[in-house]
């Protein structure tokens, strides 16, 4: 375990409408940084690495949906430089979508026949920005042909048994493992400990892809063309074309059989006869549909399912 005992302050103002509360917990329950974070009152404990260095952080609101403000007190191994402190802080603020302007996102939505109720349910709800790849592939390839709850218990199994805890401010939470921390497991061992199946040979090849070097990271990955930086993702093991979208800064428009049934009911009014076979259609209509905020879109979405549900009279969920 990691004792953080060095810390430093400082303050956020993101641009509004944002809802913190929303953005850090959503009501998918979609984390921050790791599963086992603590979200109470309106503050949130929480850790993860930066350059494979460990940091706890907590986030409080300060402020309210249309005058949102953010004090984030980050925890540490070392002091640190001024330098590397004013690094830190842009890392949390991109990471907390501090500086994305939803307004056009929401123009659109009022006037979508799905998206204005989510958009008036979740006001003000900012995604993440991915700070390392490694976690955010872990996460797609255990989605992959697996029920939410199972997806969820494998994750579980990973973070506990390969994670590195941070003990702060009272708290002791567990991060997502590096991938120095499990190139050097064999897939027999992380198969069984972690009750992953065949995804086990997967994960270790990424992990000793990623602790090779020479992969993009997501700021880099970011500042390529979407479609370049969708390519280089798909050379990772495990990567298909769901997940990458999934992966990708850019966002995507990731649909897979669990999601075609919801979207295809949203788009066509009546559930697919054969899930599998209606992936693609359903995906050239959202992206049709939603253009460049099709991520977005998808992201409101289903973090809204049961409230959609109640006001489009469909049955909506991913099993």
């Amino acid at each position: 375990m990691s004792a953080l005992n060095y810390s430093f302050e400082f303050d956020i103002v993101p641009v509004p409408p944002y809802n913190f509360d929303m953005t850090v917990r959503n009501p998918a329950g979609w984390h921050l940084f790791t599963p086992f974070e603590v979200h109470e009152n309106g503050v949130l404990w929480t850790a993860t690495h930066m350059s494979s260095a460990l940091f706890g952080f907590r986030l409080s609101s300060k402020g309210s949906v249309e005058d949102p403000g953010i004090t984030v007190r980050v925890f540490l191994g070392e002091a640190g430089s001024a330098v590397e402190r004013e690094e830190i802080q842009r890392l949390v603020r991109k990471t907390l979508g501090a500086d994305r302007d939803l307004k056009e996102f929401y123009s659109i939505a009022r006037n979508d026949s799905i998206l204005k109720h989510a958009v008036e349910h979740l006001y003000g709800m900012q995604d993440s920005f991915p700070l390392e790849i490694f976690p955010d592939a872990v996460l797609a390839i255990l989605l992959q042909m697996a029920p939410l709850k199972r997806s969820n218990e494998m994750i579980a199994s990973f973070i506990q048994n390969y994670g590195e805890p941070a003990e702060f401010d009272g708290r002791k939470i567990y991060t997502w493992p590096t991938p120095d921390a499990v190139s050097g497991v064999s897939a027999e061992e992380l198969a069984e400990r972690c009750r992953v199946g065949y995804r086990a040979k997967n994960l270790v090849n990424l992990a000793r892809r990623l602790s090779e070097g020479g992969f993009p990271s997501t700021e880099q990955l970011e500042a390529m063309e979407p479609e370049n930086a969708k390519k280089k993702l798909l050379e990772l093991p495990g990567i298909g074309d769901y997940s990458a979208d999934i992966i990708n800064p850019h966002g995507g428009f990731p649909i897979d059989v669990w999601s075609a049934e919801v979207f295809g009911k949203l788009f066509f009014e009546k559930e697919p006869k054969n899930n599998r076979e209606a992936v693609d259609k359903v995906k050239r209509e959202g992206l049709k549909r939603w253009g460049r905020w099709s991520w977005m879109a998808f992201f409101y979405i289903v973090q809204d399912l049961p409230n959609l549900s109640e006001k489009l009279g469909k049955r909506l969920r991913l099993t």
